[in-house]
């Protein structure tokens, strides 16, 4: 293909967010394995501030997107996937991967998509949200007395684990709660279940499917800690075993959950569900990531790899899904 016919993509990285770092390296793997016979992949680096800069100049968002074909969201966290940067690429008509911005502030805020999810069917521990007006010490004894322990403490519109505790104590509890309201308005109280975690990716109009569910990766976190948090995402401390030690029937209704939370949702072209296995229990949802990672830490790749695809080949189809306004 002749160089001016290659379609521009501006792959937006960074951004006013907790996951700022996770974003500049999901861009940098998405600008690495974007194929270049097809696309011209293009770095537009956003501040913290929410500048927007093309080749080391802050340029207007518009100006630079006049001058794409489409825009690859490699953006994570508050902005990234709450609807934010997704409104400016709708205000100036821009062709964008990922979800658009209403499914994308429904899926962030995990009260509202554990409400909408519950009503169709899915189950999810048992919860509620708490608001920072609340008195936390009242709040810390209340919750105590009132709801199941252990308990998992998170902000309700961040994501990759961040501000995410477990506690069990009054004193656990009132910490929990004053480290969420440090980062949010809301937080959300769950029920702490004890299994196997595990994760399932989605891809619209793979391999001839609408809704193609990747094997589920189980997830081993490292020893000492008790859950898949931050650090052990993205610091190399957790073992992840792709395809993971599910049976058959496991397998089978996390990729049918997942997918079904995709779709129930609104999301758009590719999204990754975290789920939990309890021995009696059964299954239970945790969240929906509207725009998993894509480092080489990140899990989405790994179960690209296990079906025998590659991130290459998940870029270049996601980008014709953007382009074909799909």
């Amino acid at each position: 293909m002749h160089e001016s016919e290659k379609i521009r993509v501006a792959v937006l990285r960074g951004g006013p967010s907790s996951e700022y770092e996770v974003s500049l390296k999901t861009g940098a793997a998405a600008l690495a394995h974007i194929p270049r016979e097809r696309f011209e992949p293009f770095d537009v680096f956003i501040d913290r501030a929410g500048v927007w800069y093309e080749n080391g100049l802050a340029r207007r968002p518009e100006v630079i997107l006049r001058n794409a074909g489409v825009a690859f969201n490699a953006l994570h966290g508050e902005w990234g996937e709450d609807g934010g940067v997704q409104e400016i690429l709708d205000a100036f008509g821009a062709r964008y991967t990922g979800s658009g911005r209403f499914a994308s502030r429904l899926a962030m805020q995990k009260s509202f998509a554990k409400s909408v999810l519950e009503k169709y069917g899915v189950k999810t521990p048992v919860w509620r949200v708490l608001y920072r007006g609340d008195t936390v010490g009242d709040s810390a004894v209340a919750l105590h007395r009132s709801f199941p322990q252990p308990s998992v403490i998170k902000p309700v519109g961040l994501g990759s684990s961040v501000g995410v505790s477990i506690v069990r104590t009054v004193q656990e509890i009132a910490d929990a709660l004053e480290r969420a309201f440090a980062v949010s308005d809301t937080a959300l109280v769950e029920e702490y279940i004890v299994g196997k975690e595990a994760t399932v990716g989605v891809v619209e109009g793979f391999r001839g499917q609408e809704l193609y569910s990747l094997l589920p990766i189980e997830i081993v976190p490292a020893e000492g800690s008790q859950f898949f948090d931050y650090d052990a995402k993205y610091g190399g401390q957790s073992q992840e075993i792709c395809p993971g030690r599910f049976t058959a029937e496991e397998s089978a209704e996390l990729q049918k959950v997942a997918a079904h939370v995709h779709r129930t949702l609104g999301l758009r072209h590719y999204s990754r569900s975290d789920f939990i296995l309890h021995q009696r229990r059964g299954m239970y949802f945790l969240e929906v990531n509207t725009l998993p990672g894509l480092t080489p830490e990140s899990l989405l790749p790994k179960s690209l790899t296990a079906v025998g695809s590659s991130l290459s080949e998940f870029l270049e189809h996601v980008l014709d899904l953007a382009v074909a306004g799909k």
